[in-house]
């Protein structure tokens, strides 16, 4: 509460100008004017900043809906069922007439509780790129087959260095189109 405090002193107090203030301390006059506002409605006590966080959520789950959620996950459980988030949505889908997505039931489940994560399940980790261990030690080679405007088919062949990445030649040919039954006669 700083320079809340100080700005509204300066103001108030010492009747300087908010344009003086807003440009020594790097602030819009309109925040000052705002301070100024609510110190004269409540005080000093006004000046302590206020959450952002929003009062309410318009599309959160309601607790009866909730509730219901999590009561058939424990009955289905003891039963020997399965009581993952699809099969909860096929039995809420008997009682509401609006049910939530599948994914939204599984954070409920999880939100208290009910999800045994199982690690077999988990996704495979990412790729991990090989690389050579010193420069010219292995190369890779790429084609790309390209069609240019007065209607010729080329082959680009990049080749690069595995280690360090660099292109170390480039060629381009053109591709042949013609049928392999006549190019000539061919070995039985």
């Amino acid at each position: 509460m700083g320079l809340e405090r100080y700005v509204v002193d300066a103001m108030v107090l010492e009747g300087r100008s908010p344009r003086e203030i807003a440009r020594l301390h790097g602030v819009s006059k309109s925040w000052i004017y705002q301070l100024v506002a609510r110190f004269r409605a409540g005080g000093y006590e006004a000046l302590i900043p206020r959450s952002q966080r929003p009062h309410g959520c318009t599309h959160q789950i309601g607790p009866e809906l909730q509730a219901a959620i999590v009561a058939p996950s424990q009955e289905l459980e003891t039963a020997g069922f399965d009581a993952g988030a699809a099969s909860i949505r096929h039995h809420l889908q008997e009682r509401f007439p609006q049910v939530p997505a599948t994914a939204t039931i599984w954070r409920i489940l999880s939100r208290h509780g009910l999800v045994t994560p199982q690690p077999q399940k988990r996704p495979r980790s990412p790729f991990v790129r090989f690389e050579a261990s010193l420069p010219n030690e292995m190369w890779q080679a790429d084609t790309t087959h390209w069609h240019l405007p007065d209607d010729t088919d080329v082959e680009i062949l990049n080749i690069l260095d595995d280690h360090s990445r660099l292109l170390v030649g480039s060629d381009t040919s053109p591709t042949d189109r013609t049928p392999r039954s006549l190019t000539g006669p061919q070995r039985q």
